[in-house]
């Protein structure tokens, strides 16, 4: 299907009767745009529901297709799939689930299994299933604790894996399967190949689908490792069954284990010198350490270490501050900036170091003294990370500007507060900033006069053709851009013309929908046609774009 008309699809004013037409010519592609627009009647949906199974799952997500919709009896094309959607989203039949879990396919039984609020005979059938991976993924999803206590000890040791992965597992049924007591009969490694077995990470076999890696020698070494790196990272497994891990020889799990918040002190200082990296990047971000360990962390060489620090909520201010000035974190907010208190602000505020008023000026409430200080501050990071601040006058923004030209320009740009006129002063100053151009084609307050200075910025241009404050000939003119981005933002922009949307319906509908290379044949192509018909622009941006 063109792509006009899948952007046209999307068209948030695009009226009922021009919806019927794109129905009309719909593939599962069209189909599926159309199922995401919020204004289709119900007369629409059910047509498009009938028609395409794709669209019929979406209308069953989003709540626009319930169970008296589905066609009866079950088995009919399509059935399984919208009923399942529905299912998942609790909408669904309980006869259904019974169907389903009859099926032959085990991909729709799998997919039954992870559904919510299933019937308990449903569940105590797929417990059964003879398909380990049916029976996983009602592991991973069930909430019912005698179906847990039960999968818990299943012979596969697949089975086991999803249930130490489900955040409703008991504690006591964690703590006993990273214990491997009593230990599984199969996993997928031994139940496939001859033992001992390793499977080759560069395996050429097309119908292979162990995991690169995948051993077994008969204890099922590679799913108990599985299983005990999803056990530390459930929160529910107890940390007194996963301490010993800390000095476990696979990385993997010492990994898993530096993010769990509930780490003894002593098992954070022993990761605090684990000689992977990785291991000592998550622990870095762990709100759960003591103050010891974070002023330890703050040494390290390794600089993603810092930087993880930086973002931990409980890093003490001072630490902060000095991370800050060896550190490459940029102007991002914090949780601990965020989380400073008044005078804390201040004394942020007050900082020598330009990077830690660049932190402080990311929040987006400080005091109006503090902001407008920071407004003026002579270091130019400081000052573009407090030009989204809501609040700050725009005399006060063109005076950032002024002060700091090209360095905040895309800053000033971005703030929901600033007004039409400062950004057109914005995009008609020289030297133009790309940057600063597209977040005037996004913002909500750009007025045409702006708009047409970011038509003339190769990677503004598709932002711009998709703004409402474009004139509505404006739009119609953009349909037959040589790039076929911004043909397709105009397509979607709202205030295109419900006459030009009429011509794209009919000119690529006349084409049975082909791209603009399949149908050269039969014409010159809209964009061409558009193109030349197209008049001469005397705006402000006239010329810009030649």
């Amino acid at each position: 299907m063109d792509d006009l008309l899948v952007a046209l699809a999307g068209n948030p004013a695009l009226p009922p009767a021009l919806a019927d037409r794109l129905i009309g010519l719909a593939d599962e592609e069209l189909a599926c745009a159309l199922a995401a627009h919020p204004g289709l009647t119900g007369a629409q949906v059910r047509e498009l529901a009938g028609r395409f199974e794709a669209a019929a799952v979406q209308f069953a997500h989003d709540g626009r297709l319930s169970a008296d919709d589905l066609p009866e009896p079950a088995g009919t094309a399509g059935w399984a799939h919208v009923a399942l959607a529905l299912l998942d989203a609790g909408r669904g039949r309980a006869e259904w689930a019974r169907q389903l879990a009859a099926e032959t396919d085990p991909e729709l039984r799998q997919e039954l299994a992870v559904c919510p609020d299933l019937p308990p005979d449903v569940r105590e059938r797929l417990a059964a299933d003879p398909d380990p991976e049916v029976v996983a993924e009602l592991a991973w999803r069930t909430t019912d604790q005698r179906l847990l206590a039960r999968l818990a000890r299943h012979r596969h040791a697949e089975v086991r894996v999803t249930v130490a992965a489900n955040r409703a597992t008991p504690p006591e049924l964690l703590a006993a399967l990273v214990t491997n007591d009593p230990p599984p009969e199969v996993c997928q490694v031994c139940e496939r190949e001859p033992i001992p077995f390793v499977h080759d990470p560069h395996c050429a076999r097309t119908d292979c689908t162990l995991p690169p890696g995948a051993a077994c020698d008969g204890s099922h070494q590679y799913a108990i490792h599985s299983l005990r790196c999803q056990a530390v990272d459930n929160p529910a497994t107890p940390m007194s069954s996963l301490v010993s891990l800390a000095d476990n020889e696979s990385a993997i799990l010492r990994w898993t284990l530096a993010a769990r918040p509930d780490l003894p002190p002593g098992v954070a200082a022993r990761l605090a010198g684990d000689p992977i990296p990785g291991v000592r990047h998550d622990l870095a971000g762990n709100p759960g350490l003591p103050d010891e360990v974070l002023r330890r962390l703050a040494g390290d060489k390794d600089p993603e270490v810092r930087r993880r620090l930086a973002h931990n909520p409980k890093v003490p201010l001072d630490v902060l501050a000095e991370l800050a000035a060896t550190t490459r974190i940029g102007p991002v907010l914090l949780p601990r900036v965020e989380a400073a208190t008044d005078p804390e602000v201040r004394q942020l505020a007050a900082s020598p170091v330009p990077e830690v008023r660049m932190l402080l000026a990311t929040r987006r409430d400080l005091p109006p003294e503090v902001r407008d200080a920071l407004a003026g501050d002579p270091d130019a990071k400081v000052v573009a990370a407090v030009a989204g601040h809501p609040g700050l006058s725009v005399e006060r923004l063109a005076a950032m500007v002024a002060a700091q030209g090209v360095r905040v320009k895309s800053s000033v740009a971005a703030n929901p507060e600033v007004p039409a006129d400062l950004l057109l002063d914005l995009a008609r100053q020289d030297p133009r900033v790309p940057k600063a151009l597209r977040e005037i084609a996004r913002h909500p307050h750009a007025g045409a006069a702006a708009l047409e200075f970011c038509l003339a910025d190769e990677r503004a241009r598709p932002i711009a053709a998709g703004h409402p404050a474009l004139p509505p000939d404006r739009v119609a003119e953009l349909l037959g851009d040589a790039d076929p981005q911004v043909a397709e933002s105009a397509a979607g922009n709202p205030s295109l013309p419900v006459a030009a949307m009429e011509r794209l319906i009919a000119d690529l509908g006349a084409r049975g929908g082909l791209s603009a290379a399949e149908g050269a044949e039969g014409g010159p192509d809209l964009r061409d046609r558009v193109r030349a018909e197209r008049p001469q622009h005397d705006g402000p941006g006239a010329g810009l774009d030649q």
